[in-house]
């Protein structure tokens, strides 16, 4: 729900309210959450959370309370620079969900026994990125003064976030600029895509900054449906036509700066909100509110507190969980970055072959210090310092490895692929985890990244564990995995050739299984869809696409983690996630 119109939305906000007022007090309300206090014709409290479950940032009318025990280096720095200091400058960063907020102020210090006045402006910056969210406070010359959550090297190689470092921005997003999509490249995308791929799937892939609200947004305007996918777009009469124009749409905002903050409810419990009116939910309730600061305060204060009152043991049994995760995969996130660098420099491989080449063709025309040799549309640089027979061969010898790579960097980027994909189960497993049992065995598979992947011992842990099992009146049995071991057991062991198996389509989450006691029955299908969408990441949407087909469709990724298959002969169906309670199911 913190996408690019979220972002754009609030900046808008805050501009127009904060835009030259002063900051009067600075509070740290949690370990990773701080709160500025504004004068801009009265006071107004900025909220900032960078928790990675749930990072947001709003504007309300009154400072929550700071935590006097939350007293951090971070939390010093903002009071020396920011306190007292003028906003001058609010920005978003094109199509990223990152807030750029700049403060001016006057230093007052002592240099050599006199009392000096040294204007200085600083920039915090909010990035509000899931589990990479953050808030970093950087100095003119772009060094990292400090921030709300360091990230060492061995966190994240590719991008550390430490004070005295300089301050990289998340890298680019190698996607279609939304903002730029005509016909042509919307009909392009379309070809590139997967023809059974989820087009909502598709579009986040492929489009800068659009996030999954907005694919399901944009796809409905286009079709009246979010459960389309590439394929049925494509032969869907002025299919890209309807979705390019769908597209614009959504996204105009960005350019009019006309937002409509909403908050949607069923039941009685928020259940999502956007800066635009989202025609997909059309189902739900809708409340209209002015600002989106007040739609995020209203989802925020209304919405199910459960677990995350102060103290719930098991909730912060699920945060340890959590962030369990998150290191592991930032740890596999950079050996992925190296690995895909590695590929980009074995790309080159045939270049560096044909300038060795080149350079031994020309051997009669260097001279001894030439530090350049131009043929064609090659521009080859030369060592001075080599002989040009010297020269070829460190362009071969470049060549050889990058080739050596080159057979290699493939396997194991697949493989490294595989193990972010095991985590991302993992994280929707432990999610939507309902036992401390369940949370528990999740924290133990995160050592399987480590290469623990024996089957057998999987398969004797899992058949001692109790089910977690549903039953029909007629006396159909429902099988839910609760973690990934699990997840294999029950599809590779329990499970019959005939039985039905399903999984949240696109979305990291549990597997299912339908043990028919006669023939098949659709309603009873129904219902163990909404299951597998209710124990996957689409819980808290509206309609989520659920895959079936039958168990001797299934097959394991060979050498991938545990619960990680490839299937086929599937059929989708496209239901509202339902808890268990709600199904008309007997346990056991």
């Amino acid at each position: 729900m913190f996408d690019v119109l979220t972002i754009a939305a609030l900046v808008d906000e805050l501009r127009k309210t904060l835009l030259r007022g002063r900051v009067q007090k600075v509070v740290q309300t949690a370990p990773l959450a701080i709160a500025l206090e504004f004068y801009a014709g009265q006071r107004w409290g900025l909220v900032i959370d960078v928790n990675p479950q749930e990072p947001c940032s709003y504007l309300a009318h009154t400072v929550p309370a700071g935590d006097p025990e939350q007293v951090t280096p971070f939390l010093l720095l903002l009071r020396k620079y920011v306190r007292g200091a003028r906003l001058v400058q609010v920005e978003q960063v094109p199509l990223e969900r990152i807030i750029r907020l700049r403060f001016a102020t006057v230093l007052v210090e002592e240099q050599r026994g006199r009392i000096e006045r040294l204007p200085v402006e600083t920039e915090l910056v909010i990035e509000l990125m899931g589990r990479h969210s953050n808030a970093i406070l950087v100095a003119t010359d772009g060094r990292i003064l400090d921030a709300l959550k360091r990230v060492t090297p061995e966190m994240s190689a590719a991008r550390p976030v430490l004070p005295g470092r300089p301050y990289q921005p998340p890298p680019p997003q190698l996607k279609r600029d939304p903002r730029r999509l005509s016909t042509d490249a919307v009909d392009s995308l379309l070809l590139e895509g997967r023809p059974d791929q989820e087009l909502t799937t598709a579009l986040v892939q492929q489009l800068a900054g659009f996030s999954p609200q907005m694919a399901r947004e944009a796809v409905y305007r286009a079709f009246g449906t979010t459960a389309v996918t590439v394929s049925e777009a494509r032969d869907a009469p002025s299919g890209p036509e309807r979705l390019a124009t769908a597209i614009a749409s959504v996204i105009e905002p960005l350019v009019t700066g006309q937002f409509a903050p909403t908050v949607y409810w069923s039941n009685g419990v928020p259940v999502a909100f956007s800066a635009i009116p989202l025609h997909y939910a059309q189902g739900l309730q809708a409340e209209a509110f002015p600002s989106i600061s007040m739609a995020i305060e209203r989802f925020l204060a209304e919405r199910p507190q459960g677990e995350e009152i102060a103290g719930d043991r098991y909730a912060q049994r699920r945060r340890r969980v959590l962030a369990a995760i998150e290191r592991e995969r930032a740890r596999v996130e950079a050996r992925l970055h190296a690995l895909e660098q590695e590929r980009a420099r074995a790309a080159e491989a045939e270049r560096w072959r044909r300038m060795g080449e080149a350079i031994l063709a020309a051997l009669g025309e260097l001279v001894p210090g030439q530090r350049e040799l131009v043929v064609d549309d090659l521009r080859i640089p030369l060592d001075p310092d080599r002989t040009p027979v010297e020269n070829a061969q460190a362009y071969f010898e470049r060549y050889r490895k990058a080739k050596a790579a080159a057979e290699q960097v493939p396997v194991l980027i697949e493989e490294t692929r595989l193990e972010l994909e095991y985590l991302r189960q993992l994280e929707a497993l432990a999610q939507v985890a309902d036992t401390t049992e369940t949370l528990e065995t999740l924290r133990q598979e995160i050592g399987l990244t480590e290469g623990n992947r024996n089957t057998g011992e999987r398969t004797k842990r899992g058949s001692q564990r109790k089910l977690r099992v549903w039953r029909t009146l007629r006396g159909d049995r429902i099988v839910v995995g609760r973690n990934a071991r699990e997840n294999d057991w029950i599809t590779f062991s329990l499970a019959r050739p005939e039985d039905a198996w399903l999984h949240a389509r696109g979305l990291a989450g549990a597997h299912v299984i339908v043990q028919w006691a006669g023939a098949e029955d659709p309603d009873v299908l129904e219902r163990a869809a909404a299951l597998a969408a209710w124990y996957s990441e689409g819980r808290t949407g509206t309609r989520v696409s659920v895959d079936v087909t039958q168990r001797r469709h299934v097959r394991r990724i060979p050498g991938a983690a545990p619960g990680l298959v490839r299937y086929r002969n599937e059929r989708t169906l496209a239901v509202r996630p339902r808890p268990p309670e709600d199904l008309g199911l007997l346990e056991g």
